[in-house]
């Protein structure tokens, strides 16, 4: 995965999620139909809102990496702005329902991970105008 503090690209279809040994390969899925798998998972991750802010997961950057595997499945590492977030237990599962109403996706799969810890700098302009933080 590339830093996606910039760019916000974080749907990685190339097999990242094997093992760091492993040979990377390319996804047999067709190239557009990732590019709108792609987009409808990012338009799906902004109807999450954490409730305690008004920015969606997406732009707040709380979505670290999504794999997609040639068989539809998805693999989606997110975090919390804070681990005692009031929402911890219910957040995965808005974001697996949420990519789960995306065309074609079979599995979802979401692991809140808190390492590297969640910051402001993950967030995106977006989410920075909405916050009055630029």
């Amino acid at each position: 995965m590339t830093d996606q503090t910039a760019s916000h690209d974080l749907i990685d279809v190339s097999g990242a999620s094997e093992a760091p040994e492993a040979e990377t390969k390319t996804s047999s899925i067709p190239e557009a139909e990732l590019a709108r798998l792609t987009d409808e998972l990012i338009s799906a991750f902004k109807t999450v809102f954490d409730p305690e802010i008004p920015v969606d997961i997406y732009e707040l950057g709380l979505i670290y990496t999504v794999d997609i595997d040639d068989d539809y499945n998805v693999q989606i590492d997110m975090t919390l702005t804070a681990p005692g977030c009031p929402v911890a237990g219910d957040m995965p599962g808005w974001v697996e329902n949420s990519a789960r109403n995306v065309e074609g996706i079979k599995n979802v799969n979401v692991d809140l991970v808190f390492d590297p810890p969640w910051d402001v700098s993950r967030m995106s302009d977006e989410a920075r105008l909405a916050l009055n933080m630029l």
